[in-house]
């Protein structure tokens, strides 16, 4: 399966590129569970839609703060054992 993959301009000018491994919606607020490649031993992170409704390209941030950070984190693992179970069945 071919993974979406995304690019934005990070903090000091330079193009970040992601694969979008799932992504979720929590009170309102989008996240992305991303790797920095498309292979097993990628390094993830969980970007944060920050862009306002007026705007007409999506806004993200990795998510810092340790609380929201585990919260969606275990979200995401859920995610992924779920979908692992289905695929065995």
């Amino acid at each position: 399966m071919k993974k979406e993959k995304i690019s934005f301009e990070g903090d000091n000018g330079e193009i970040l590129e992601f694969y979008v491994e799932e992504e979720t919606r929590v009170a309102g607020t989008d996240y992305l569970l991303v790797t920095d490649s498309d292979n097993e031993e990628a390094e993830a992170v969980i970007l944060k839609d920050v862009s306002a409704d007026t705007d007409t390209e999506g806004k993200y941030v990795i998510v810092d703060d340790d609380t929201e950070f585990n919260a969606i984190a275990r979200i995401f693992e859920q995610m992924i054992e779920d979908a692992d179970l289905r695929m065995e069945d």
